[in-house]
């Protein structure tokens, strides 16, 4: 699955106009008559980044771009709504993952891979500080980010408190938690997984219900991101799949 990139200023401007999943806008340094394209895309979230024309001539590919190239996502991004109708549809409570400011597309491959095969129902990625969604991810996601609903998101602080305000629980993944199995993973859940190295911002830490760890018994203190929440996210598996016994 290959990214495609759009080239010359009304083309990437009407992607722009028409919502169309681009993970980056790049203007050649010193263009003029571009502001306009600029401003779009910052108001849209998407990222701008300034280079020199000999790298868009290399992406354009003998198309003439204008000073401009845009770097679309190799798949269409969902809304909310289509996770929930996923769902609902199966008959279950929401299941959530939302990444904080993840930047490692290995990590986040493998993650749209596990949240494929434990049933979450949407991934929610924020627009800004997020790696993007490229075929790298693609590739390592082994297909899953075609069946997986992925969710571009604004501010994350106040994403969170609208879905509690839906009746969702927001459970973090922090050292400094409880036990995983000590906690409550049943019911309408965002689990959100930070960043490599710094883990979970401290506003969004703050706006989660519950914070929950994993045990460390070696020498080294951490797992990365994708192996962390490939555990948790089988926790609430097993949790569900508990509770539905429970309730036969």
């Amino acid at each position: 699955m290959k990214e495609e990139f759009i080239a010359g200023r009304n083309p990437v401007a009407e992607a722009l106009r028409s919502d169309r999943a681009l993970n980056k806008v790049m203007v050649q340094d010193g263009a003029r008559g571009v502001t306009e394209i600029i401003a779009a895309a910052r108001e849209k979230g998407v990222a701008v980044e300034f280079v020199k024309s000999d790298k868009l001539d290399k992406l354009a590919q003998g198309v003439r771009h204008q000073g401009v190239v845009a770097y679309a996502a190799p798949v269409e991004f969902k809304t909310l709504e289509d996770a929930l109708k996923k769902a609902a549809a199966k008959g279950e409570a929401p299941f959530l993952l939302l990444l904080d400011e993840l930047q490692d597309p290995q990590n986040l491959g493998a993650l749209i891979r596990t949240a494929d095969a434990a049933g979450v129902h949407g991934i929610l990625l924020p627009k800004r500080r997020s790696c993007p969604l490229n075929a790298v991810v693609a590739k390592i996601s082994a297909g899953a980010v075609e069946y997986v609903p992925v969710i571009q998101i604004g501010n994350i602080v106040q994403q969170l408190k609208d879905l509690k305000k839906q009746g969702f629980w927001v459970a973090g993944a922090d050292m400094d938690g409880e036990p995983y199995t000590k906690a409550n993973l049943t019911g309408p859940l965002v689990l959100v997984i930070g960043a490599e190295g710094k883990g979970l911002g401290r506003l969004v830490k703050e706006n989660c219900d519950i914070i929950v760890s994993l045990p460390m018994q070696g020498g080294v203190n951490s797992l990365n991101a994708a192996a962390a929440g490939a555990v948790l996210m089988y926790e609430v598996v097993r949790q569900r799949g508990q509770e539905a016994a429970k309730n036969a």
